[in-house]
């Protein structure tokens, strides 16, 4: 039982990546996705996969899978009929929220309404005390009132969200309990259980969503879970969190709002691996496949965590790789707003029917489209498994380059600078606005997309090189076969930061260091591959916001580091982030993290005898447009045959079964030892 495979479905293919830990072999395969069902494709393509390869399906030990499910269901609010009990005064708090507008110069835009409509939010009475004191008892009569409206309501799901529950969560508890007896049927969310944190809203919200999909997710693992042990009898599968590590099928359908950025996440991972094998310590990455394209920066080989992101236009409070996405995929569709001028995305033509050069009933003009009309694309994807139509593609392009009055290539190239546009926004967003000088990075492209847009976007944001790993349309499949178990716990402590503070801060430490071996004794996680990281959150006194800065030694482990340490540590974040800090004001603790990770195997592989300068010899030419009015003959080369030391001067295409990249004049192209594409841009 070696082998490892990872799943990651997308919005327009299935990914597969599967690796062989006893002799290093690796095999890769792309599916359709199958949106009404995505486990169809998984299964369906696990079983083309091992006929393919010959993979014995008793061999595979572990599975895991990076989920959409749980993002769409937000986006379509397609989840469960879901109730919230409350303490008494609180029905309103989700719909009142931060009283932030959601788009700061749009005075009619409004926030999504919440998940449970204001007839299915009940009070509760009793009250928990700002100290986790009980300041009014919930009586037996109280729960049996809670019981009693909650089945009268008919929902499938319940959403426990009281005062103060993450300072103590007995009356939470006791009502979860008393749910679970009486409607085992309904599922039930605690806020207590969910996320422990201080900021009313945010764990309120964040505990509706999880129960929103708890139904939808619970359903979705179970019928997977069931198919897979026929299709895979011995695979343990795992499922990937935002926050970037494996779960088990049971932790997902407990808390599925940790799946929403479960695809994007294991991009990220799998591209950390990859600069490391590169040594590239800081990268920003481009992940584009059909629907949008996910943005992340990597400095010294880690990327950052995020703790409030908004999901669908809800905030979330949780623990989440800190990924911007924009709506600029293959897919997405150009179109005319209401001020003449066209815009791209972030509609999305997606698997069905899909671009128009798919040949399967799609119309709009599509990203896709204008790629395969400027000869930046073949007729084929897949290896020939797939055929695109450049004539419908043209077809497609053709009304919206007669309102222009442009020749269809001149609004082909049009279209990429609109997406192109949109791209380097988002990775303004998570380098120029945090401090970050994107010039000092390289640009990494993958996804099924990524390679043929980095050479516009380096150039827009002048970075000299760009990377393109060996199979980055499968990068995120691959992530996930290098994720570590991963589970995060944490403890509201607000306090001082000083010698006092740190003894209970220490405290607490120990407390979550005890539920961390509790977690690792479940998931059977070997001693020496036991790992566990500290944190606080740390703020000056009478901040909004924190930020998250690593508590413990540089080898890890529960030992909080001395106070100078911490308040060095922190000093250095809010520098980085605000640009000053001082040492006067006094610093407070919020919260104590601890994350605990069952470490996975490392994907090593054996080095490559490199001679440089060789030069690779093209497959074919083909006229590609660079420019919107001139095309220039372009040799196209075959990935597979591209060897460390191949050196070559763009223009060039480089196809190959999951992707294409494109190479702007100029630029210069070096395979490195990891088969990565090296491309210095010729600015």
């Amino acid at each position: 039982m070696s082998w490892f495979i990872g799943v990651d479905v997308g919005g327009t293919f299935t990914d597969f990546h599967a690796y062989d830990a006893d002799s290093g072999a690796v095999h890769l395969h792309k599916t359709p996705s199958t949106p009404d069902n995505p486990a169809r494709a998984i299964l369906d393509g696990l079983d083309e996969l091992c006929q393919a390869t010959g993979i014995e399906r008793d061999a595979i030990s572990r599975l895991a899978h990076g989920t959409t499910v749980a993002t769409n269901a937000l986006i379509q609010r397609k989840g469960a009929d879901v109730a919230v009990l409350t303490t008494e005064g609180f029905r309103d708090l989700l719909e009142i929220g931060r009283q932030i507008r959601p788009k700061m110069y749009d005075l009619k835009a409004d926030h999504p309404p919440p998940l449970a409509p204001r007839h299915l939010r009940f009070e509760v009475t009793e009250r928990i005390g700002g100290k986790g004191n009980i300041v009014k008892d919930l009586t037996e009569d109280t729960i049996a009132k809670a019981v009693a409206v909650i089945a009268e309501s008919e929902v499938t799901s319940c959403a426990v969200c009281l005062l103060f529950a993450f300072l103590n969560p007995e009356h939470e508890q006791r009502l979860g309990a008393a749910l679970a007896e009486a409607l085992p049927d309904v599922s039930v969310s605690l806020s207590s259980a969910v996320q422990p944190e201080f900021r009313e809203y945010e764990r309120f919200s964040t505990t509706l969503l999880n129960a929103y999909l708890q139904p939808l997710i619970g359903h979705y693992m179970r019928y997977l879970g069931e198919e897979l042990k026929d299709a895979a009898p011995n695979a343990r599968l795992g499922i990937n969190q935002s926050s970037g590590g494996l779960m088990s099928v049971d932790r997902a359908g407990q808390v599925p709002i940790r799946t929403a950025l479960s695809g994007p996440a294991a991009g990220a991972i799998g591209a950390m691996q990859l600069a490391r094998l590169a040594g590239k310590p800081n990268v920003i990455t481009l992940d584009m496949g059909g629907t949008s394209a996910d943005v992340a920066l990597i400095r010294d080989y880690e990327t950052g965590i995020s703790y409030d992101r908004d999901v669908a236009g809800f905030p979330v409070r949780l623990p989440m790789v800190d990924i911007n996405t924009v709506g600029a995929g293959g897919g997405s569709i150009a179109w005319f707003d209401r001020d003449g001028l066209m815009k791209v995305g972030p509609l999305s033509a997606g698997a069905e029917p899909g671009p128009a050069c798919y040949g399967r009933g799609g119309t709009e003009p599509t990203v896709s489209d204008a790629n395969l009309v400027l000869g930046r694309l073949s007729g084929e994807l897949l290896g020939g498994a797939m055929s695109l139509d450049v004539e419908k593609a043209r077809a497609a392009l053709q009304s919206i380059s007669d309102h222009l009055g442009f020749s269809v290539e001149r609004t082909a190239h049009g279209m990429l600078g609109i997406v192109v546009a949109n791209m380097v926004r988002a990775i303004r967003t998570i380098s120029v606005e945090r401090g970050h000088d994107p010039r000092e990075f390289s640009l990494m492209g993958f996804g099924g997309a990524g390679a043929l847009h980095t050479g516009e976007v380096a150039r827009a944001l002048d970075m000299d090189e760009i990377i393109v790993p060996l199979s980055p349309g499968i990068l995120c499949a691959h992530g996930l076969v290098v994720s570590d178990l991963k589970e995060d716990f944490v403890a509201s402590a607000r306090m001082p930061l000083d010698e006092d503070g740190l003894a209970i801060i220490a405290n607490r430490a120990l407390g979550l260091g005890e539920r961390a071996e509790e977690w690792f004794a479940s998931e059977n996680v070997p001693v020496d591959r036991q790992r566990i990281r500290l944190a606080l959150d740390l703020r000056y006194r009478r901040q909004n916001f924190e930020l998250t800065v690593p508590a413990s030694p540089a080898e890890g482990g529960l030992d909080v580091a001395p106070l100078a340490a911490l308040l060095a540590r922190f000093y250095q974040a809010h520098e980085r982030a605000y640009g000053h800090f001082t040492e006067e004001d006094p610093v407070e603790a919020v919260n104590v993290r601890v994350t605990a990770l069952g470490l996975a195997d490392l994907i090593t592989p054996e080095p490559i005898e490199v001679h440089p300068d060789l030069a690779p010899t093209p497959r074919s030419h083909r006229q590609v447009w660079f420019e919107p009015d001139t095309s220039v003959e372009t040799p196209v080369y075959d990935r597979a045959k591209l060897m460390p030391g191949h050196t070559f001067i763009g223009p060039a295409i480089v196809e190959q079964l999951d992707a294409t990249s494109v190479v702007h004049p100029g630029d210069r192209v070096r395979v490195d030892a990891s088969h990565n594409l090296i491309i210095e841009v010729g600015l």
